[in-house]
């Protein structure tokens, strides 16, 4: 059948271990650079996550639970990751644009 490999496990004609996207939504993926803007974004949030933790229960002595300040540091790396990876992949998308 289509999509099946051979017998044996072996690769089929034309069928690389590094597949690169030609069309489709994996290419448009491709050329904002999503999941490079996603691993960026991850970094930013976590540290700024670490640093407003630092900030708050390290330097500040915090009197409550860290363990709420864990929480809110996570959820502050969280939507900040997001906002950066959507920030870097709005420009590159512009970019793209102007050259059309």
């Amino acid at each position: 059948m289509v999509g099946e490999r051979p017998e044996g496990g072996e690769s089929m004609p034309g069928e690389q271990g590094t597949e690169r996207p030609e069309s489709g939504r994996a290419a448009f993926l491709a050329a904002l650079r999503v999941r490079r803007n996603a691993k960026w974004g991850l970094a930013v949030g976590v540290a700024v996550a670490l640093g407003a933790f630092f900030l708050f229960v390290v330097l500040l002595d915090a009197r409550d639970s860290p363990l709420w300040y864990v929480a809110l540091g996570f959820t502050l790396a969280m939507s900040t990751a997001g906002l950066v990876a959507f920030l870097l992949t709005l420009g590159r998308a512009v970019r793209l644009s102007r050259e059309l």
